[in-house]
């Protein structure tokens, strides 16, 4: 499996769970899967390789998106269901929301807008890590996932 196949974007505006995002990543030995955007609008720059995501060696298209619920300019909601009205094959990225949000309108919503699966950040770093594993374990492992080299 090539790096473009196994990249991973992480939409979280939160710059402390980024920070454990990584370290979890880095911990359990996959942190060069890992790109990180702020926001949904960076999100969106990044799927279509907008402005300083244009470069596709630098920022592949992922695999997956981890994304957060609550991010400024565009929330994580919007951002799914942007994903998910594309036209072209953009639409089949895996989706998984990630996010402190346990309300069960937001998990609801999550899913109507075609979330794949819908996770709540863990409390300790210790569950952060075994999430971490067990989201590439199924996500780049055991999942079959779209040919992404024809998604654009």
């Amino acid at each position: 499996m090539n790096e473009e196949q196994t990249t991973i974007l992480l939409a979280d505006d939160d710059p402390n769970d980024v920070f454990l995002m990584k370290r979890a990543f880095k911990r359990a030995g996959y942190c060069n899967l890992l790109q990180v955007v702020q926001n949904g609008e960076e999100a969106v720059s990044y799927l279509v390789g907008d402005g300083c995501f244009q470069d596709r060696a630098s920022f592949p298209l992922p695999s997956l998106v981890l994304l957060d619920l609550k991010m400024p300019r565009k929330s994580g909601l919007e951002v799914l269901k942007w994903i998910r009205s594309q036209n072209s094959g953009l639409r089949r990225v895996p989706v998984v929301v990630l996010t402190s949000s346990k309300q069960p309108v937001d998990v609801d919503r999550a899913y109507e807008l075609g979330a794949n699966s819908y996770l709540v950040k863990p409390v300790t770093f210790e569950k952060l890590l075994e999430l971490v594993r067990t989201v590439n374990h199924y996500w780049m492992g055991v999942c079959t996932r779209p040919d992404i080299s024809k998604l654009i």
